[in-house]
């Protein structure tokens, strides 16, 4: 083969393929090798082919004997060299293509959709198609072929000669990237994202935090009259996207997080990682949210266990845990105060405290904190038990009373069905008696009563 030809077909495949030069020479050299393999008839790895870098001169040894390479350039050589060069070539391009997108993993990409079968949609991408599959789309979206649609790239897998991209519309990346997309301030890092907690198609809660102390970091965020936001919420379909202020006071960021609900107090328990939160009445159900929604984004935000009750509710608590804690073995009023002092309200809490703290807290022996924690467990799997017997019972109940509704209301139906039968029955007509005409007979009576009045 002509050196100079060879360069030129290493360099095309290196630019049209995107593949690195050395992967190209090395494909072209086993071909090489494989060929002069099956012309001398032996398997073993002992001929070696080299191509020189510069000129592009190819030179082959046996056993260390230089052999001219060209002999086995034949028909069969060449279509054997050639489905090497091709399976090495195929292999270099794959590997390409998933060190390109292994790089752009929780980025966005642009696509178009190919095909929507199954629930999956086939996305073209540049050099590949990715599948984005049923359990990554925002719940109750639809997509259809010819759309565009962005996601970020969640998983790339190598699948024999090609690259298997997994895209996704439900990571919580997916809404960092649109922010950084349409709002410039965090794209010049002047304002930064925090935390962030997701659940997808229903909400969002993103904190945000500003370097510059003149820059408002919510209201960058908004935009003018909302514009920003919106483009946001309109490519999650609609997807309500609650934007926090950060602060690294837990005291400051929990009630934030909680927001629209207004908190009255945060008391932080940090021995177990959690935080009470008092708001008033009218207040509760808001802060819980929908189904616990907003109370459980606002705990993953933040990164604490939140706990949302009424000051009524954590002073009944806390009554009946100093009263509970006291009837354990080896506990004393004292040292149960001081339990509930750091947050702990249960049975199931305590059993998970740890030894060491327990014994500092009541000055007490390994012995006597183990039998502690002991009766804690058993407690707790009482009351768990005590728990799952009542929820039981309540559903018991619940269809029993639907049973019996069932019941009354089919009795209801077939006593109307009866009424309505009685009021459609058909009632006896007594009819007229017919009239006199000249065919009829006429009775003796009205005969003889005719000829005295004539």
């Amino acid at each position: 083969m002509n050196a100079s030809e060879l360069l030129r077909l290493i360099d095309s495949i290196h630019r049209d393929k995107n593949i690195d030069k050395e992967i190209v020479f090395q494909a072209i050299e086993a071909a090489f090798a494989s060929a002069l393999k099956k012309h001398h008839g032996e398997e073993e790895e002992n001929i070696v082919v080299n191509i020189d870098r510069q000129d592009g001169s190819v030179s082959g040894t046996r056993d260390g004997v230089p052999i001219d390479p060209d002999e086995a350039v034949g028909r069969i050589g060449a279509q054997n060299a050639k489905q090497v060069i091709i399976q090495k070539v195929r292999e270099a391009e794959r590997d390409a293509l998933y060190d390109e997108y292994e790089e752009q993993r929780g980025q966005l990409v642009t696509g178009v959709v190919q095909r929507y079968e199954g629930g999956a949609a086939t996305v073209s991408l540049p050099n590949c198609e990715a599948i984005l599959p049923r359990s990554e789309q925002i719940p109750g979206e639809t997509h259809h072929a010819n759309e565009r649609v962005r996601a970020t790239v969640c998983e790339v897998r190598k699948h024999g000669t090609r690259v298997k991209v997994i895209l996704s519309r439900t990571r919580p990346a997916l809404v960092e990237r649109l922010f950084e997309q349409e709002i410039p301030e965090i794209a010049d890092s002047v304002i930064e994202v925090r935390a962030m907690a997701r659940e997808p198609g229903y909400r969002s809660k993103v904190a945000v935090s500003s370097t510059d102390s003149r820059v408002d970091c919510v209201g960058a965020c908004v935009g003018v009259r909302g514009n920003r936001i919106k483009n946001i919420v309109d490519e999650l379909a609609g997807e309500r996207i609650d934007i926090v202020r950060w602060s690294d006071d837990m005291q400051v960021l929990i009630p934030n997080a909680l927001q629209p609900a207004e908190s009255e107090e945060v008391i932080l328990c940090p021995m177990l990682g959690r935080a009470i939160v008092l708001v008033r009445e009218d207040q509760l159900s808001l802060a819980i949210g929908r189904r616990g929604q907003n109370v459980r984004l606002a705990s993953k935000l933040c990164g604490w266990d939140i706990e949302i009750m009424t000051r009524e509710e954590l002073d009944e608590q806390i009554e009946r845990a100093v009263a509970g804690f006291s009837a354990l073995e080896g506990v004393d009023e004292n040292l149960s105060e001081k339990l509930v002092g750091e947050g702990f309200l249960s049975y199931d809490d305590l059993s998970v405290i740890e030894p060491d703290a327990l014994a500092e807290m009541g000055g007490l022996a390994v012995e006597q904190v183990n039998h502690i924690i002991q009766q804690a467990e058993a407690k707790a799997e009482e009351a768990e038990q005590a728990a799952a017997d009542e929820r039981r019972r309540q559903r018991t109940q619940e269809r029993l009373d639907a049973a019996n509704a069932a019941a009354a209301a089919a009795e209801a139906e077939a006593t109307a069905t009866q009424e309505a039968g009685a009021d459609a029955a058909p009632a006896v007509t007594v009819e007229p008696p017919p009239l006199e005409s000249e065919d009829q007979p006429v009775p003796q009576d009205a005969t003889a009563e005719r000829d005295e009045t004539t």
